[in-house]
């Protein structure tokens, strides 16, 4: 169960992350409630999976997800870069992420 809260809150990492480039500096409103909102609600679900997993281990998976997810879209979606480097970047990530999860048990 804590896996799966913590890749929730991985998830909702993303919608902050883009939502912030949205809000124009935290100008926009909406925009700014809703990355607010998406901030607290991954804050939480990471607190409640730490209390079962490694707190190096869920922050590493957390910002992972975090960041793959963020890169990706801004790579299909925003126009940035899709150079192989960075693509092999992200490769990386991923099997840390995996490593991650295949190496630590909960608690």
């Amino acid at each position: 169960m804590a896996w799966i809260t913590l890749t929730l809150a991985g998830l909702l990492e993303i919608v902050w992350a883009v939502g912030m480039k949205f809000t124009e500096g935290f100008t926009k409103p909406w925009s700014s409630v809703l990355t607010v909102g998406a901030m607290g609600a991954s804050l939480y679900l990471l607190a409640i999976s730490v209390k079962t997993l490694p707190l190096g281990t869920a922050y590493a998976v957390w910002t992972g997800i975090g960041t793959l997810g963020t890169a990706i879209i801004g790579m299909v979606f925003l126009g940035e870069s899709k150079d192989l480097i960075r693509v092999l970047c992200l490769a990386l990530i991923v099997g840390g992420i995996l490593g991650l999860k295949l190496l630590t048990p909960e608690r």
